[in-house]
């Protein structure tokens, strides 16, 4: 089990280091040689622990039961482009994604930090991945590709900060 903020100049807040923990205490559970795991398997397992910390949690593969995050609006003010999200905090301001295969795979871990970028309150972001899967390390790879982003100064995020969790 691993973390790291970004941006790598500032320290997480503890509300963050607390999410962190809500999979820290799992990790014989949970941990990347845990053989078949899905995200929202790992997400099932982490639930009870981000619900003490006041967050409602997808815990459903149903969409009609998604959280849902509405982030552009049409004509008569509908909804035109919604985001689902794993987690969010009772204030709106963290987004928590579990990714599982696909994290790196599909590049899933670009698409949350494009949707937590666009959505409404959204402050913080914390993505969850698989520390190793097959053979490859997920969490490396998407640390590489954050710590390019930050280092680079090149591309502004409109976040606070983004908490990657290697499970």
């Amino acid at each position: 089990m691993i973390y790291q903020y970004f941006p790598r100049s500032e320290k997480p807040t503890q509300l963050l280091i607390e999410i962190y923990s809500c999979f820290e205490v799992l990790k014989s559970e949970i941990g990347s040689d845990v053989q078949n795991q899905i995200s929202n398997w790992v997400l099932e397992k982490v639930a009870p622990g981000l619900e003490k910390l006041n967050f409602e949690v997808d815990q459903t593969s149903s969409n009609a039961d998604a959280i849902v995050m509405p982030v552009l609006y049409g004509r008569g003010g509908n909804t035109e482009k919604r985001f689902h999200v794993d987690a969010i905090s009772g204030d709106g301001t963290i987004v928590l994604e579990v990714e599982a295969g696909r994290a790196v795979d599909n590049y899933q871990f670009l698409k949350d930090i494009f949707a937590a970028c666009v959505m409404p309150k959204v402050e913080y972001l914390v993505i969850a991945v698989r520390e190793h899967y097959r053979k490859e390390n997920n969490f490396e790879q998407v640390y590489k590709f954050l710590d390019v982003i930050y280092s680079s100064n090149r591309l502004k995020l409109p976040l606070r900060g983004i908490l990657l969790i290697g499970y």
